[in-house]
């Protein structure tokens, strides 16, 4: 559809109040994800983004005629050694990423080229552009960006769909042989004490993830890649989603020992979803009854009991996943150079592993989530 005139203005709101009554408006008519959901980018902009070098940018869009918000993109500008970069208000916290506007908007400002410059414009100075973990399917943000065509990420996310029943679930989902040891594994658990099994109510919450942060700590540091729990600002991050989203878009699932947390999982709640973002097991404690793969059968009982339709373990390719039935489903990156340097970095996160091994030494980017 051909435009005599810009149907949209864009511009720079980096107070953007993401609890607003207009932001709810959009965020639930959107293709967004729940990582863009309003509590979250709240907390990540409060929390984690104005930290390190990095610098709001969020853009916002509205309709020309009447003012109507009708797209968000939440970005930062970071200093990445001698890198400008711009990305997605990311900051290792989220899975998913997209856009926060209707498919039909979506359509109808890609073909409203005054808006398009504009908003290309007030992206620059930049080396480099990149918005990774784009879900498969997802709208065509390269169009918008006017970025080259989005490459795939060398890592899947992985999802289940659930049934009415957990029996029927467990049948189709888990092995028979994996169903067995699994039941096995709990009788032994069951004899060590009393286990029980609850979703977190706001007074223990933040008890809970102090236990998380502790079962976490170790088994990240031995891995070589730190745990972001451990980090205060992060921490304050999880502890915010976990306690203002609790009953809502929040769920903190905990199993315990005879009063004592041994199992943690803290997830979101979007679409008759619940999306898995962080577990921790007490491993040293228990290490023969698998408490990490029980506690997401659990789970999956409690999910198929409130009327959810999907689990889902998000990014990562984790083996454990494809125990439950988890299926996997790839994953796509925009990059976008602004300048010779931006070019390289952008040529070198593309080719051989120690190219970008390289490139992430000179820039700070990572690939892949590092809070596992």
């Amino acid at each position: 559809m051909h435009h005599s005139e810009a149907a949209f203005d864009v511009s720079i709101d980096n107070s953007f109040d993401f609890l607003s009554a207009e932001y709810a408006t959009l965020f639930d008519n959107s293709v967004a994800t729940a990582f863009q959901h309003p509590l979250w980018l709240d907390s990540l902009y409060r929390n984690l983004a104005s930290a390190g070098g990095t610098r709001r940018l969020i853009l916002v869009v509205r309709r020309r005629r009447g003012g109507e918000l009708a797209l968000v993109l939440p970005l930062v500008r970071v200093r990445r050694g001698p890198l400008r970069t711009v990305e997605f208000a990311d900051v290792r916290v989220s899975d998913y990423l997209a856009p926060i506007c209707s498919e039909s908007n979506f359509v109808e400002l890609v073909q409203d080229a005054a808006a398009c410059r504009e908003m290309r414009r007030l992206l620059r100075p930049f080396d480099l552009l990149r918005v990774p973990k784009l879900r498969d399917g997802s709208v065509s943000l390269e169009r918008l960006l006017d970025a080259p065509t989005r490459a795939s990420m060398d890592t899947n996310a992985y999802a289940v769909e659930l049934k009415d029943s957990f029996a029927d679930w467990r049948a189709g989902a888990l092995d028979r042989s994996y169903q067995k040891e699994l039941a096995k594994k709990l009788r032994q658990l069951q004899r060590k004490g009393d286990v029980r099994f609850t979703c977190e109510d706001t007074p223990d919450i933040v008890a809970t993830l102090e236990m998380m942060k502790q079962y976490r700590g170790p088994r990240f540091h031995a891995r070589g890649d730190g745990d972001l729990l451990q980090r205060p600002e992060y921490f304050a991050f999880y502890s915010d989603i976990a306690l203002r989203g609790a009953g809502s878009f929040s769920r903190l699932y905990a199993m315990r020992m005879d009063g004592r947390v041994i199992a943690a999982v803290l997830g979101l709640c979007h679409k008759a979803t619940f999306l898995v973002i962080m577990g921790a097991f007490d491993i040293e404690g228990f290490k023969s009854q698998s408490i990490g793969s029980l506690m997401f059968e659990r789970v999956a009982m409690d999910c198929i009991e409130r009327k959810d339709r999907v689990l889902d373990f998000t990014i990562g390719d984790e083996p454990y996943k494809k125990l439950f039935g988890a299926q996997p489903s790839p994953m796509w990156a925009i990059t976008r150079t602004g300048s010779a340097a931006g070019s390289l970095a952008g040529f070198a996160l593309e080719q051989a592993p120690w190219l970008k091994m390289a490139a992430r030494r000179m820039a700070g980017l990572r690939l892949l989530p590092a809070r596992g």
